[in-house]
């Protein structure tokens, strides 16, 4: 399976003697390393990096913004960075996206090295070469295409999160096992969340994800079945992260296959036993709100979504489990229906 791992990413026993390679490799002239305040503190200390400078950020998605990588931008350049330097980004998703953009822009593009930290990271984010920010409450709106000069994986990390951020990352493992692989799904729902092993899952989740992008690498066909899912979680992400109780990126994923999964089952794309055998074993991992918000409440973030043309709203659609379709253009009426 490892033949399949993406050619710039290693998953690491020793992340030390792995990250040191890298740099040599680059061998930049200045090093930077972006954190937030829970990587510095938790994931900095085990990592020996001889760095010119730590960026520090503040961690969450309403961070992820063209402002903050300003900030990134500002320090670089007061700094005396070149195109010749490197950015290792430590940290999630919000890390690895807003570096690698600020990487990938900074004098034209400078090298980057990504060593996610958490399980929504190290299995989806930092696979595929997808950078980019929000853009006025809309979910990366503005970004671009650029694989990492490296991706070190590194599972012991995992050992630092709260449960709730590794259920969070879990949808998108759930997600690859959907459309993908059902002896993956198979053997995650014959396990207990807490019996799960991660040493097996990661390597497994990245080389399904990573099959889909060499098919279609910028995302003008099937790599849209990697969105099953987030139409809506998007949609609902975005709703809530001005609220009091903003939702994790994968609690609205889990939250968007189930509502998607009774959408397909509205169009007659998906069995309906399959949908409900889906959402149960969802709902037994993740605690969600009762109540979705509206089809008027969403509307405007779903109107945004890239997979979106002059005809309408597109969904990728789970039409059984390891098959699923894309570009399905969805009506006002079954959206509302559904949405109600």
């Amino acid at each position: 399976m490892s033949n399949n791992l993406p050619t710039y990413l290693t998953i690491s026993t020793d992340i030390n003697r792995d990250l040191s390679d890298a740099i040599e490799s680059i061998a930049p002239d200045k090093i930077a390393v972006l954190v937030d305040e829970n990587t510095r503190k938790q994931c900095l200390t085990l990592v020996n990096i001889e760095s010119d400078l730590i960026i520090a950020i503040q961690s969450g998605e309403k961070e992820k913004t063209l402002s903050t990588c300003q900030q990134i931008w500002s320090q670089l350049t007061s700094n005396g960075f070149t195109r010749n330097s490197l950015l290792i980004n430590l940290g999630g998703g919000v890390i690895g996206d807003m570096g690698g953009f600020a990487s990938a822009t900074f004098k034209r593009g400078m090298a980057f090295i990504n060593v996610p930290t958490t399980l929504l990271s190290q299995v989806d984010a930092s696979i595929g070469g997808k950078l980019g920010v929000d853009f006025e409450g809309l979910k990366n709106h503005i970004g671009v295409f650029q694989e990492p000069d490296k991706v070190i994986v590194y599972p012991k990390f995992l050992d630092t999160l709260p449960k709730r951020e590794l259920k969070s990352g879990f949808a998108e493992v759930i997600k690859h096992s959907l459309i993908r692989s059902e002896s993956q799904w198979d053997y995650l729902k014959s396990k207990a969340f807490r019996e799960l092993n991660w040493e097996e899952i990661i390597p497994r989740s990245i080389v399904i994800k990573n099959e889909v992008v060499n098919e279609d690498p910028l995302e003008k066909g099937v790599r849209k079945i990697l969105n099953y899912g987030h139409t809506i979680g998007h949609a609902i992400e975005s709703h809530f992260l001005d609220s009091s109780s903003p939702l994790l990126h994968g609690e609205a994923v889990a939250w968007g296959m189930i509502l998607e999964n009774k959408i397909g089952v509205e169009v007659g794309k998906l069995d309906q036993e399959v949908s409900k055998e889906i959402e149960k074993y969802i709902l037994s991992i993740y605690d969600l709100p009762e109540k979705v918000p509206d089809y008027q409440s969403l509307k405007n973030h779903l109107l945004q979504d890239k997979k979106n043309d002059a005809q309408g709203i597109r969904f990728s659609l789970l039409t059984q489990v390891n098959s699923c379709t894309y570009d399905v253009l969805i009506e006002d009426v079954i959206l509302k229906k559904i949405l109600k």
